[in-house]
Order: structure tokens, then sequence, then C-alpha cells
């Protein structure tokens, strides 16, 4: 089965949604496989980066963001576990991890308590190479901006509200595939 055929079981194909999620995942693909092939050395499987990319946000239709016509009960924060939940439902392990790590630069269980988010409170980090590229790619792609891409002075200050953590997870993405 691929991911737009999973994609499909979830999402009404003609809808503004299906087609927003489409044009978001397929933009953060495409970025990053071309990190991948930037980086042959590390020997990734590029055919798994494609569909955990096209997967990450297939949560989101349960979550209530009218704006990008979500219409859903849960806060939008929480679209990354319930779609790892989906994925999990699917067999698909893997894409579940990429698909709960790749929030903001990643989500620690302290933060989850501290700001009281309603989220599971454990740790949803970016552990691999494929977690982390999919999580920095999808910081460039906006889903209520769809046809703009964000530089990454502009992503780094979006991070800044989340704390230190945060923008220094988001550095060291920025070391790993930029410099």
């Amino acid at each position: 089965m691929t991911p737009e055929d999973i994609i499909k079981r979830y999402y009404e194909e003609e809808s503004e949604l299906y087609t927003l999620l489409l044009t978001h995942s397929i933009s953060v693909a495409t970025k990053a496989l071309e990190i991948v092939r930037m980086h042959p050395e590390w020997k990734l499987d590029e055919n798994f980066i494609r569909e955990a990319a096209l997967l990450h946000d297939i949560g989101i239709y349960q979550t209530n963001a009218p704006e990008i016509h979500c219409f859903g009960k849960y806060p939008y924060i929480c679209h990354g576990y319930l779609g790892a939940e989906l994925l999990r439902n699917e067999g698909l392990e893997f894409h579940a991890r990429v698909c709960e790590r790749h929030t903001g630069s990643g989500i620690t269980r302290e933060s989850i308590l501290r700001n009281r988010l309603p989220l599971p409170a454990r740790d949803m980090l970016p552990e691999t190479l494929e977690e982390k590229i999919i999580c920095f790619t999808d910081k460039f792609y906006s889903k209520s901006h769809p046809d703009k891409v964000k530089t990454v002075e502009q992503i780094r200050k979006s991070l800044a509200r989340y704390g230190e953590d945060t923008l220094t997870r988001w550095d060291e993405m920025i070391q790993l595939f930029y410099e």
C-alpha cells in the first residue's frame, strides 16, 4: 500500500484539506530528498524518506484548525501523536515515529509537563537522521501559506518562543543539514 493510498483512507480526495496536505507533504518530501542526495555517505533509504514525509501530517484532520480546513476535536499540536497512532494501526512503526517526533524541533517530556501541553507525557524528539531530516524540512513549509518557503531565520524566530532547548535542537539541525 502506498502513502497516497493510506492518505485516501482518511481524507476525502477532492477536499481542500486533502489538496493542502498533499501539497505540503510533497514539498517536505522534495526538500528531504534533496538533503539525502547531498549526503550519499549516510546511505539512507530514499523510499522510506519519501513515504514518511508524505505521511508525517496524516493526523491533522483530527485537529481543530479551521484556517487550514481541519474540523476535528483536538488541538493542532496533537496532530503528530494522533497521526502516529493511525500509522501504528497500519503497521508502520518507523513512519509513526517520524510523525510523532516532527513537531517543532521535537518536544521534550519536560516541556510537555511545564507548559501543560495536551500531549502524552513523553519525549517526542527526532532521534534518527530520517526523523531529523523530515522534522527539519517540514519547518520550511506552512500549511496556511503553501506557496511560500520560509527562510532559516524566519523559522528560528518562530521557534524561539518555545525556549532555548528548541532553538538548540534547530541550530544542531542547521549545522547537520546546511553547513
